[in-house]
């Protein structure tokens, strides 16, 4: 097990990065047995992430020069408040950092973030089974909105609606 260390940093993402941020999104996918379901690629990842309209950020954590763990946000919009939030898309540590601090460091920077650009709040939704991602989260203060029941309108089903207007 490699011990914690000052040597963690943590740094926004840059385009040079892509190949590190497209094989930790296929780590999330191979850990949660959903490898079938990602289609990105470094060019929609661009795009995404340094295009023009880009709408989502990247954090890298890294000891030394090797990346080890990243986070992946974006803005959301809370019209009760009438404010802007930020979304916590993806996280990750490799497997041999992981309770070394490194998912908590990731987090402390994205809490500061949200600060600083005045958010009212962070989301986040986490596997049912993925009992320590629901620790982790709960332990850092977050509450679970059971209230809530998240919906999905995938591409295929978009399309079938628009086409037939329903």
């Amino acid at each position: 097990m490699i011990a914690y260390n000052s040597d963690i940093t943590l740094r926004m993402a840059d385009e040079k990065d892509l190949e590190t941020i497209l094989y930790f999104i296929k780590s999330i996918a191979e850990f949660e047995k959903l490898t079938e379901e990602v289609t990105t690629d470094v060019e929609k990842l661009r795009a995404s992430l340094f295009g023009k309209h880009s709408n989502a950020e990247a954090i890298l954590a890294e000891d030394g020069t090797t990346a080890v763990g990243f986070v992946v946000f974006f803005h959301n919009f809370s019209t009760f408040t009438g404010k802007k939030g930020i979304h916590l898309e993806d996280i990750f540590v490799e497997s041999e950092y992981r309770n070394q601090g490194v998912g908590k460091l990731l987090m402390q920077k994205l809490f500061e973030i949200a600060l600083e650009r005045n958010c009212e709040r962070l989301d986040l939704t986490a596997l049912n089974w993925n009992e320590n991602a629901l620790r982790f989260y709960e332990s850092l203060g977050a509450k679970p909105q059971t209230e809530w029941t998240a919906f999905r309108f995938d591409k295929d089903t978009l399309q079938s609606l628009v086409a037939s207007k329903k």
